[in-house]
């Protein structure tokens, strides 16, 4: 079993008793109404909670006769840390019944619960741990996370109207003991084996912190109170026999000294009638210095006024510069863009050209094709033709045999009627036959008509294939026209690029010269001071560091800058430099430290 911190322990208990405090008081409000009075006994409670935390792991103050240990000194930072407590802090200083430090605290809680603020102050002081550490041990609740935890908890207390009547109490006499039957009152919960181990947990946890409140308060206390007066006596007889030698040593001293004074005195007529004819003399230096100083001063202000007005000029002339460059990077961005186009529509027109180049493989294929199938088509016609001719030859013939069997006919009717069923049987076959030359010929006139409308289609193709070429010809023309004028525009963006190049070269230049004017202006404007003389701000007109706008107090002092005699706090003027009027290094704030610097920087080659 790992054995816990008995701090540790102190400051969980404390925390979980704030806890149901506050609890308890929100509850309470709700229910009852928001203004509670100082006789209800939850507030009182919450009262007493709050003093044992903020006392939990106080050190010990010493002084002469006793051991202090109160409260009161943590909760008098505030009104340093707050302005707004400054109220509560002087209306706890003028309450008449007050004698007590313990008994300035707790009406300094109360009133800060009237106010609604007393989270907002724990909050401060919890902030600043280096400054409770004067007055808190390291393991004390307010120095560790619990202290903020309850911080956090007194917020939700800014719902409560508190009525509480400080000047009536009789606050140094009150005895803080924690009534846990406040917080042990449950209904629904009685007669469970939790709330029952609940319970003794809460009763062992209120025991052990009541002893140890006992042996604290008493043995403790005693034992200390013991050993600090016998100490403080002891040093006080010492102290007292050691004054008394001082006292005899001094009077001493004090009868050398005003003898010495006597010829001090002395000395210092005759130093001050010798100072007086230097003085003389030095004002009349002073006054044929002072003409030379005027004349110089005079013409560094010409020089400063013609430096301003050459840099008036250069500013001009760079915002000329820097608007031309910014005109030159507006073309230069547009002249990209077109470049990109143009090489998009270039990528675009070389896969057209191939695919056009494609089809008119596919065209050229297939006129082939069909040129000769036109041939054989032709050969066809030809030998239909032949037919069609050899067919009219056998008709005529077949007519002329008839012609000359019908007058034969008439000579021979027995062999008529032989030859006339000759004839028919002939005729009746030849019928067929011809019939079925009529249906070939019909056949091939549709073949051909097929043929023809197939050849216009590809003659129409044909002549649509030749104007796609034709206009892509007249494109490439384009393109080629496209890329001269590319080639023209890269050379004028080289020439541009060439002449940016030389401006910003320029720029480069004027901007040297601009910084080497800035520092002459600078060294001729601290002449000036030097001239005119520091004024030294006095300490009764700052009342705000200059940099930072905080207000000065306790802890934020005032500190002069040794260069431009300004008043600046602790953390403004941390730098130390040496200056023309003394060559030890001495302090100033930081915009001159800054400005110091850099004009060494610059001077050093």
């Amino acid at each position: 079993m790992a054995v816990k911190d008995p701090t540790a322990v102190e400051r969980a208990n404390l925390l979980n008793m704030a806890k149901l405090s506050i609890k308890g008081l929100i509850e309470s409000a709700l229910s009852f109404g928001r203004t509670l009075d100082s006789d209800y006994p939850p507030l009182q409670q919450f009262f007493v909670v709050m003093e044992h935390c903020l006392k939990h792991g106080l050190k010990v103050r010493k002084s002469f006769l006793s051991y202090n240990k109160t409260i009161w000194g943590p909760l008098e930072l505030v009104e340093k840390l707050y302005p707004e407590a400054e109220e509560i802090a002087a209306s706890v200083r003028d309450l008449p019944g007050l004698k007590t430090p313990l008994g300035r605290a707790r009406a300094w809680l109360r009133l800060a619960l009237m106010q609604k603020k007393m989270a907002d102050y724990l909050r401060c002081l919890i902030i600043q741990r280096d400054l409770l550490s004067e007055f808190y041990e390291y393991h004390a609740l307010m120095m560790e996370e619990e202290g903020a935890v309850i911080v956090g908890l007194l917020v939700g207390l800014n719902v409560i109207d508190a009525n509480l009547c400080v000047k009536g109490e009789d606050l140094d006499s009150q005895v803080g003991v924690i009534d846990f039957s406040v917080y042990l009152k449950s209904d629904d919960d009685i007669g469970g084996k939790e709330r029952n181990v609940q319970i003794a947990a809460i009763l062992d946890q209120k025991n052990y912190v009541e002893e140890l409140n006992r042996q604290l308060n008493t043995v403790s206390s005693l034992h200390a109170r013991v050993d600090s007066l016998e100490k403080s006596n002891t040093k006080l007889i010492e102290e007292l026999a050691i004054a008394k030698n001082n006292i005899i040593k001094l009077q001493e001293e004090n009868h050398q000294l005003r003898s010495e004074n006597t010829l001090i005195l002395m000395k210092t007529q005759h130093h001050l009638e010798a100072a007086k004819v230097d003085v003389e003399a030095e004002l009349q230096t002073y006054k044929h210095s002072r003409q030379g100083l005027d004349e110089m001063y005079s013409e560094a202000r010409r020089q400063l006024r013609e430096e301003a007005q050459l840099r008036q000029d250069m500013e001009n002339e760079l915002v000329v510069q820097v608007s031309m460059k910014h005109e030159i990077e507006l073309a230069m961005k547009l002249l990209e863009k077109d470049i990109h186009e143009k090489q998009d529509t270039l990528i675009g027109l070389r896969q057209q050209l191939d695919e056009v180049k494609a089809i008119n493989v596919e065209m050229y294929q297939k006129l082939q094709v069909s040129e000769d199938a036109m041939k054989e088509k032709n050969e066809i016609i030809s030998r239909l033709e032949d037919k069609t001719n050899q067919i009219n030859a056998t008709m005529k013939q077949l007519e002329q045999r008839l012609q000359q069997a019908e007058k034969a006919q008439m000579e021979a009717e027995a062999e008529d009627e032989k030859l006339k069923q000759e004839y028919v049987n002939k005729s009746e076959s030849l019928q067929n036959e011809f019939s079925q030359k009529e249906k070939q010929l019909l056949q091939l006139e549709t073949d051909l008509k097929i043929e023809k409308e197939w050849r216009q289609t590809l003659e129409d193709d044909l002549q649509k294939e030749k104007e796609t070429v034709s206009h892509l010809r007249t494109e490439t023309q384009e393109i080629v026209t496209l890329k001269k004028e590319f080639l023209k525009l890269q050379e004028k963006n080289k020439q541009l690029k060439s002449t940016c190049e030389d401006q910003e070269s320029a720029l480069q230049e004027l901007a040297s010269k601009l910084s080497e004017s800035k520092l002459k202006i600078e060294d001729i404007k601290e002449a000036n001071k030097a001239l005119q003389g520091q004024v030294w701000l006095k300490d009764k007109e700052a009342t705000h560091c200059k940099l930072c706008e905080k207000e000065f107090s306790l802890s934020k002092r005032k500190h002069h800058c040794r260069n431009c005699g300004e008043i600046f706090c602790n953390a403004c003027s941390d730098n130390e430099l040496p200056l023309p009027s003394s060559p030890k290094p001495v302090r100033v704030c930081d915009s001159c430290h800054a400005i110091l610097i850099q004009r060494c920087s610059s001077n050093v080659p």
